[in-house]
């Protein structure tokens, strides 16, 4: 059985990896492993070495706390994010103009209170 923390590490490898719009098999080439690979780091089934985290952090362009984030006591579940969120969030992070994507954040925690 997975660890705990090999399962939330491994969701936030596939949050950020959808969040870019790669594939599985993208991310298997930038690394030098197959997709089914990737599959089980995203499942928590096969650990992911310090070393190989830091290379997904580079692949994916994103910070290497990324994945520690929000991380619950071993032993107790987190939800996934559901797709539409990462949709969102990957559109936001496709506005280039950093004012606009601001304001646009703005708009929405406006809406979501």
């Amino acid at each position: 059985m997975p660890h705990p923390t090999d399962v939330h590490v491994g969701r936030k490898v596939r949050e950020a990896r959808a969040a870019k719009g790669m594939s599985q098999e993208q991310l298997g080439k930038l690394l030098g492993v197959s997709f089914q690979q990737v599959q089980k780091y995203e499942k928590g089934t096969n650990r992911i070495g310090s070393s190989r985290l830091w290379d997904i952090s580079k692949a994916l362009e994103t910070p290497i706390t990324y994945f520690f984030e929000e991380i619950e006591e071993a032993g107790t579940e987190q939800r996934s994010l559901p797709r539409r969120t990462i949709e969102l969030a990957k559109q936001i992070d496709s506005i280039e103009d950093d004012n606009v994507r601001n304001q646009v954040l703005n708009l929405i925690k406006a809406c979501a209170h």
